[in-house]
């Protein structure tokens, strides 16, 4: 069993790069993986994500396509009995979605995974829902920076020196249902409580409104309650 630590970094959902380390059960470093990604998608990478991770439209246009890279990082993760590693659950759920846009075989993929955010949380004496940021922690825990985040490899490698540094048998590998949907609960109708709201007018004027009253105090309230007639109110000088 392995265990494959991997980020991404995506344009509008879709992968332009792949970053992982692969680990023994002891959690030594047996090999790294590290592609680009030329999309199918949206071709131009947009500005933001340029400036966030320094990938470009042109540096893309050489790269493999993702089914290419998708096959080489099958073979990287040594079957399905490997475990991913995550920071968040995004990268497990861009990985699926992206592999079954392309319409490559996802039960190849490690069906296992921990999410190592929340352990990182509790770690650092909060609650596992306060999720922190993946550079907030490698400072917090005097973890090294050497190379810029928002690079798929660093970013992997970051959350494998947190993952060896905080890791106990607590976090278990759970297994990732894509299909997946957490149930909400259901909310109420609000409904107007007309009845309530002309007895509160009669209260009021001391005297019980008439049919057209009561229809007018209506036809008001409803036109309020679905914003008609809002407008905004400028700042005075």
């Amino acid at each position: 069993m392995y265990y494959i630590v991997f980020d991404m970094e995506f344009n509008q959902g879709e992968i332009i790069q792949i970053g992982a380390y692969r680990l023994d059960e002891d959690f030594n470093i047996l090999a790294t993986f590290n592609r680009y990604i030329k999309p199918s998608i949206y071709k131009d990478i947009e500005p933001r994500i340029t400036e966030m991770t320094g990938i470009t439209t042109e540096q893309l246009d050489n790269e493999a396509t993702f089914p290419e890279v998708y096959k080489d990082f099958i073979s990287f993760t040594r079957g399905t009995d490997s475990v991913f590693c995550t920071w968040s659950m995004i990268d497990m759920k861009v990985l699926y979605r992206n592999a079954k846009h392309f319409q490559v075989d996802t039960n190849l993929l490690p069906n296992h995974f921990i999410n190592i955010q929340p352990f990182a949380s509790l770690h650092l004496n909060q609650s596992r829902k306060k999720l922190l940021g993946l550079e907030a922690v490698t400072i917090a825990l005097d973890i090294p920076v050497k190379d810029v985040f928002h690079n798929a490899l660093h970013d992997a490698y970051y959350t494998t020196m947190i993952f060896k540094k905080i890791y106990t048998s607590t976090m278990v590998p759970q297994k990732y249902d894509p299909n997946h949907k957490k149930d909400r609960p259901r909310q109420k109708k609000r409904v107007i409580d007309f009845d309530g709201l002309i007895k509160q007018f009669e209260k009021m004027y001391e005297r019980d409104m008439s049919i057209e009253e009561t229809d007018m105090i209506k036809l008001a309230f409803k036109m309020g309650y679905t914003h008609q007639f809002i407008k905004e109110d400028l700042p005075s000088d």
